[in-house]
């Protein structure tokens, strides 16, 4: 029962009793951060990385849901564009954005006395392709939610008791996980992906994505949406926008949205 799963979460920061959450403002940190501030109150401090692949729509609500929670909330930089190894965009390119994460994270947490770092890792991500889990595990980093198998679903459910109004928010991965394996991640491009995104947004659709494929914007929406997408939106203003944006051609993906589909390359790989 998630009930239960909420007691063991509490009970697990209780007996952290100072702790650093690695805060990207997406569902699953936040309910972190709400159940450490709800334990440790002023022992607790959320940090989020502002960086190019974070969206700046995402990076507002961050730092509202912290202010509405009452957490200290704090913004650092993070340099993974810095680095080749994340930029070349490889397989484990994940590996690289959260090494530089908890690189930074971690000094800051032990000059600060936070003897513990946690992030917004869940049971469902430990079936998942992410290199990143590595990173963090490398650098002693807890994830509450995996620990005690609290699943995404379950998230939702504890931060909808929680009174969170946020509880049905849509999972925002960052921006880097729309351009597939080896092509060049550039501050540029994830710009022009995140206006996109935030255009289809302006439209009133929420789980979404738009890929990124060199000069090809690829959209994907939940199946059940578009046949309703392509017969009321007009698709002229939309093409309009995308190439102002700096796309040449714009396509929709009659599969539809599934997360994670850009992974599908390595498991024919591994095939």
């Amino acid at each position: 029962m998630p009930t239960d799963k909420l007691a063991q979460l509490q009970a697990l920061f209780t007996q952290m009793d100072r702790a650093l959450i690695a805060y990207s403002g997406g569902i699953d940190s936040t309910l972190v951060a709400k159940v450490a501030y709800d334990r440790l109150g002023d022992r607790a401090l959320a940090v989020t990385a502002e960086s190019p692949s974070l969206m700046l729509e995402d990076f507002e609500d961050a730092k509202v849901q912290a202010q509405q929670i009452g957490i200290a909330h704090r913004v650092v930089q993070t340099h993974e564009m810095d680095n080749p190894n994340y930029t070349s965009n490889p397989a484990n390119r994940c590996y690289f954005c959260k090494s530089e994460l908890h690189d930074t994270l971690k000094p800051l947490a032990l000059a600060e006395g936070y003897p513990y770092v946690v992030d917004g890792l869940n049971a469902d991500d430990l079936q998942d392709y992410r290199p990143g889990i590595q990173a963090a595990k490398e650098r002693g980093v807890r994830s509450p939610l995996a620990e005690v198998g609290i699943s995404k679903l379950e998230v939702r459910e504890l931060s909808k008791q929680l009174g969170l109004p946020w509880w049905d928010k849509p999972s925002q991965p960052c921006l880097s996980s729309r351009f597939p394996y080896g092509e060049l991640i550039t501050a540029e491009k994830l710009h022009r992906v995140g206006r996109c995104e935030r255009y289809l947004r302006s439209l009133g659709l929420k789980n979404l994505r738009v890929r990124s494929d060199s000069d090809t914007a690829r959209i994907e929406l939940p199946p059940a949406q578009i046949k309703d997408f392509v017969m009321h939106t007009d698709l002229d203003a939309l093409v309009a926008a995308f190439q102002a944006y700096g796309f040449t051609y714009v396509t929709l993906d009659l599969e539809g949205y599934r997360s994670g589909k850009l992974n599908r390359v390595l498991e024919t790989a591994a095939g």
